[in-house]
């Protein structure tokens, strides 16, 4: 009878780690140098989401998982944990945040209880900060916005989205009075966090619509360099500027 498939893929690691027989450049990772690698993974599972290609998705969660495995891997080694550890310390939290459906009453159920949870659980943590846990290798856009929900649990918030409309106008203000390199990025920064409170109080998800954006721009871009073939590097500003306006028209929300 075959294992499970998880432990094939465990064996498989096991296996391109080894110090004797394994793959060079497996054995010489290290959580620091691995960690890049399972950010891009986990973008690149939300990209096949937001294509809705599911067979993508398929992969992408197999590579994703792989980098699970490869973390759980270098820890077991250094006598920390293993991948067992991994899975029963998530199962057992799944259970304890939501004793609506694993426990006994049922009463107490949604958001709020689960947020009540992990609260407890913060406050278990030497850190007592309202900002701990949040963590430092998130992308900046959604970081920036973990930080502010945070915040706002604390009444540390604007009280609608006005505050934040307005503090973006004060922040392209102060970016105007800009006389260096390092003061331009720091109110670049104030501003880009400014839109994401301001885009938090409208109820819009940052790092989505951006991704949005990025899209639309993308499939706009290559409509143009598709209309005008290998003439389009050559065309004077003017002519680009037509050019995108003409395949926006076309396709306005894509």
């Amino acid at each position: 009878m075959s294992s499970p498939p998880l432990n094939d893929l465990v064996a498989i690691m096991a296996r391109l780690r080894d110090p004797e027989n394994g793959c060079p450049w497996d054995i010489e990772q290290s959580f620091e140098t691995i960690a890049p690698y399972t950010i891009e993974e986990a973008h690149e599972v939300a990209d096949a989401i937001a294509r809705r290609d599911m067979n993508d998705l398929k992969d992408e969660l197999g590579d994703l998982l792989l980098q699970v495995v490869f973390h759980s891997r270098i820890a077991e080694e250094a006598g920390h944990f293993a991948i067992t550890d991994v899975v029963t310390a998530i199962s057992e939290k799944m259970v304890r945040r939501h004793p609506h459906v694993f426990g006994s009453d049922p009463r107490e159920t949604g958001h709020a209880q689960w947020e009540a949870i992990k609260a407890a659980e913060r406050d278990a943590k030497p850190d007592k900060s309202a900002l701990a846990g949040v963590a430092l290798g998130l992308p900046a856009l959604l970081r920036a916005e973990k930080l502010q929900k945070r915040a706002a649990r604390t009444g540390f918030d604007w009280p609608d989205a006005e505050g934040p409309r307005l503090k973006i106008d004060e922040e392209l203000a102060e970016i105007e009075q800009c006389s260096g390199a390092d003061e331009l990025e720091d109110e670049i920064g104030d501003l880009l966090f400014a839109c994401v409170n301001w885009s938090r109080h409208l109820g819009i998800d940052p790092e989505a619509a951006l991704r949005r954006a990025n899209r639309k721009f993308e499939t706009r871009f290559r409509a143009m360099e598709a209309e005008a073939g290998e003439m389009f590097n050559g065309l004077p500003l003017e002519e680009k500027d037509a050019l995108w306006e003409r395949v926006k028209a076309k396709a306005p929300r894509q």
